[in-house]
């Protein structure tokens, strides 16, 4: 309401507010001609493939990564504190970086969400083990159960309501990070289409975009809470 309140009195110049009618209008358009040459649900399939390939791959790597740092000393003394160094570095510092080594094409891009997202996976993962109780363990010990059994049967069930919060933050992180991810050496992307448009002033374009992103955040949030509702639907219960 104070969206259409402000550009039906014309309180801002369009440039910067850009009225609802417009942006439906500017959808459309986009829709059936593309933005640069390339379909609007190509840009926005194209964002996806990257944002997936990227969070799989954290996921396949940080989360048996976190759970046996969280139960292996070795292990931990080895990948802790290189996972510790990488987490508070912005993604966008070593971006120039990974260009350099890995080319402008699709792997720089995917490598730098993979890195975003994969601290927070692995973070959660490792403290989900360390606030295991001792005693379980022990009487799991003292009842003869193997290392191994021990990691499957109690560590690893335990851990898993952290896991769905670690992934929920990974994805988050990971999504933020797109649009850096498409700004440098791209010509695809919703990422992309949002910086390029900002270049000719074309805010319609923009907010199409960032409606887009929004929108898709909400719902991959929204599936990954009901994934957690159905495998750890324990958690919080008496």
């Amino acid at each position: 309401m104070i969206w259409t309140l402000v550009t039906g009195l014309d309180l801002l110049p369009e440039v910067l507010l850009p009225s609802l009618g417009k942006i439906g209008n500017t959808f459309v358009k986009l829709w059936h001609f593309g933005y640069g040459g390339v379909a609007l649900y190509t840009h926005y399939l194209i964002t996806m493939q990257r944002l997936l390939i990227a969070v799989l791959c954290a996921i396949v790597l940080g989360i048996p990564l976190g759970l046996m740092s969280g139960y292996v000393p070795l292990i931990k003394a080895i990948v802790d504190p290189l996972i510790q160094f990488i987490r508070p570095i912005p993604p966008l510092a070593y971006y120039t970086l990974l260009i350099l080594w890995l080319g402008i094409g699709e792997t720089s891009k995917i490598t730098l969400l993979f890195l975003a997202a994969l601290p927070p996976i692995y973070i959660a993962c490792f403290d989900s083990v360390t606030r295991i109780d001792l005693e379980y363990l022990q009487s799991a010990s003292s009842l003869g159960a193997s290392r191994w059994q021990i990691f499957c049967n109690i560590v690893f069930p335990a851990a898993v309501p952290d896991i769905f919060t670690g992934l929920r933050s990974a994805v988050g992180v990971a999504y933020t990070t797109i649009v850096s991810a498409e700004m440098i050496a791209a010509s695809s992307g919703i990422g992309w289409m949002i910086i390029d448009s900002s270049h000719y002033l074309k805010s319609d374009v923009m907010f199409i975009g960032i409606i887009l992103l929004g929108v898709t955040g909400v719902l991959i949030d929204q599936l990954l809470k009901r994934l957690e509702l159905h495998f750890v639907h324990w958690e919080g219960k008496k």
